[in-house]
């Protein structure tokens, strides 16, 4: 669909300085796409080593001139500021990676790679609570990664909706695999890809 896609925000290997641009790199897409009156919700995310950080993050968008605001973030986004872990680095610069991924209705593995576990779906007291377990968590068994679904009070759904996003993660991790050689240059040479940054941001982390 045009108007429905994807964003992963990736640390790759970097060190927790970059996961925390990773956090900064989210509240500024999710703000961002607020005040385009763009319809923004983080479906999957993975905390980093320390608190307020994140290895990685999974949002769907969905609304209208979507490519025009995916092109803005898409690729190296790099930040500059010094870190609030070490004191004396000398490191100023981080860089985190941003790909956009479009809906895929195609099943990547067979569904017996997959282990579903139901659970009960969180959400306000009172008379509304869901008291089933509709809720579908999703683990693809070889690589170890896994995803949650209680968008519905439907189980079926949640699972359909907890493959596509599975499938998502997994194209994702791919990305994130990519990814390691180039942070792994970065820490030896920060001035190696500034030149190749789409976007580069600096204030506190």
């Amino acid at each position: 669909m045009d108007n429905l896609i994807y964003i992963q925000i990736s640390s790759g290997r970097g060190p927790a300085e970059c996961e925390r641009v990773v956090a900064k790199v989210q509240q500024l897409l999710l703000k961002e796409a607020a005040e385009r009156s763009l319809s923004a919700t983080v479906i999957d995310k993975t905390n980093g080593q320390i608190n307020g950080t994140l290895q990685s993050a999974l949002l769907q968008l969905q609304g209208d001139n979507l490519k025009a605001f995916v092109n803005e973030w898409e690729g190296s986004i790099q930040w500059i500021g010094k870190s609030p872990y070490r004191k004396f680095h000398k490191r100023k610069n981080w860089f985190v990676s941003v790909q956009s991924f479009l809906p895929s209705k195609e099943i990547l593995f067979d569904a017996k790679e997959i282990e579903f576990k139901t659970c009960r779906a969180s959400g306000p007291g009172g008379q509304n609570v869901n008291k089933t377990e509709t809720a579908v968590r999703a683990t693809h068994i070889a690589s170890g990664i896994s995803v949650m679904a209680s968008d519905t009070r439907s189980q079926h759904q949640n699972k359909k909706l907890a493959i596509e996003r599975l499938q998502l993660k997994i194209k994702a991790w791919q990305m994130e695999e990519q990814m390691n050689s180039i942070n792994e240059q970065w820490s030896q040479h920060t001035s190696l890809k500034r030149g190749d940054a789409v976007k580069v941001l600096t204030g506190e982390l």
